[in-house]
Order: C-alpha cells, then sequence, then structure tokens
C-alpha cells in the first residue's frame, strides 16, 4: 500500500471506526480477494467489540500489498457513503502531493544532517527505523547495540545509529543518502520536510 493510502486510513481512522462494520461482507470479501488469510479473519473476529475489529482491520491492511486499499474500497458495498468520502480525500490528497513536496536544495542534500535533525527525526519514526539504518549499510549487530545501550528510549535508539551512520560514514553521510533510505522504506515525505525545519 502506498504512503498516500496508509496516512489515509490512519487521518480517518477514528471515523471509518464509528462508521464501518467489518462484521459483514467487508471481512469476507477482503478474504476472497486474497488481501487478508484465514488467521487474519480469526484475529479480527476474535476482538470484542465492532469497532475494535474495524481498528484491527486498518491495522493489518497497510500490510498487505498494493492493491490492500482499492479491495477495502471495493469491499464497502454496504457502505457507499464511506467509500466516496474515502475517494474524495484520496482525490484530495493526490491534488496537494506535488505541492507538499517541495524540492530540498542541491547544497543541503550534500551536507551531513546536524545532531538536533536527526533528533528530530528519530521523533517521527517508528518502527521502521530498523530499515532504513540498514539501508543506510548499518548492520543488524549495530542495531542491537543501540538497543542494548538504549534499553528504555526508543528515540535515543534511533539516533544512536543515525550517529553511528554518521560517523562510520563521514561526509558520505548525506541528508541526500538519508531520503533515499526514507523513501525506500516508504516513509511519509512530510518526515524529511520536518527534519529540515
Amino acid at each position: 500500500m502506498d504512503a498516500r493510502d496508509k496516512q489515509l486510513l490512519r487521518s480517518l481512522r477514528l471515523e471509518l471506526c464509528t462508521e464501518v462494520l467489518v462484521d459483514g461482507l467487508v471481512i469476507q470479501y477482503l478474504y476472497q480477494e486474497g488481501i487478508l488469510t484465514d488467521s487474519h479473519v480469526q484475529e479480527i473476529k476474535s476482538q470484542t467489540t465492532s469497532q475494535r475489529k474495524t481498528m484491527m482491520l486498518l491495522d493489518i491492511l497497510p500490510t498487505r500489498g498494493p492493491k490492500a486499499f482499492d479491495a477495502f474500497l471495493d469491499s464497502l458495498q454496504e457502505f457507499p457513503w464511506v467509500k466516496e468520502k474515502l475517494m474524495m480525500k484520496r482525490k484530495e490528497m493526490t491534488v496537494q502531493d506535488p505541492a507538499d513536496v517541495t524540492e530540498i536544495a542541491p547544497c543541503i542534500l550534500k551536507t551531513s544532517p546536524t545532531d538536533q535533525q536527526l533528533n528530530k527525526l528519530a521523533r517521527r519514526l517508528g518502527p521502521e527505523w530498523e530499515h532504513i539504518v540498514l539501508c543506510l549499510g548499518l548492520s543488524h549487530t549495530d542495531i542491537y547495540r543501540c538497543k542494548v545501550n538504549h534499553p528504555h528510549n526508543l528515540q535515543s535508539q534511533i539516533v544512536a545509529a543515525f550517529v553511528l551512520w554518521r560517523q562510520r560514514l563521514g561526509k558520505k553521510a548525506t541528508i541526500q543518502n538519508l531520503q533515499a533510505s526514507l523513501m525506500a522504506e516508504e516513509v511519509d515525505p512530510s518526515v524529511m520536510q520536518y527534519m529540515l525545519e
């Protein structure tokens, strides 16, 4: 699922939980289309309330590949107003998109990120940080060390990993390389913008 659709689902999460009842055709359709597996269906059905079932589905969907969002739209036959809202919102986001991605000046791309920038970036990243630093050339052992050195603070683990990358690569540890690895992991472009503000 592309980053824009993930963000769209996240932004409408609470609204979807109150409007969509996944007990009916939604789950069955997604199962039929191969988006959900048996274990996903069981996991969703095991939730106690309709809202929790919908939340569980919204947690699973972004991990189910590029066709997941469109299949989810197709599954909303019983909820045409929700489907329409999602499609409208998606169009709005597509229209806004080119304006959001402001070009980063080449002189900035060639510089190394500062400690302050790395701190800001760490605040916005979640579990995907490990894949990002692996993309940048750190090893699983390096990640393990960062976790051991900062056992109770995720942000400190992330900052430590980025600082290690910067120390190791010196002048080659550029914002451009960082941007490339963020894009490879489909991190929302606004995260990079926030870091550079």
